[in-house]
């Protein structure tokens, strides 16, 4: 889940986009967002109506994904 309540940065399962540094420009994301991994989900294909943005750098997603399933 990505979220625009940035009340909800500052745990370590969750990863702040900001859209003035680099990842943030880069990722087509419209306003600074929270990636929740501590929020995981299981969507359909067909429930995916379009792709809003990508990360270019997926490294920080990935120690917040290891915090959240603990590893």
């Amino acid at each position: 889940m990505i979220t625009s309540n940035l009340a909800r940065r500052g745990h370590p399962s969750r990863y702040f986009v900001s859209l003035s540094g680099e990842a943030g420009r880069q990722s087509g994301l419209l306003t600074d967002s929270v990636v929740m991994t501590d929020n995981l989900a299981t969507v359909f294909l067909a429930a995916i109506d379009s792709k809003i943005g990508s990360l270019p750098d997926m490294q920080p997603v990935n120690e917040a994904l290891q915090v959240t399933l603990g590893l």
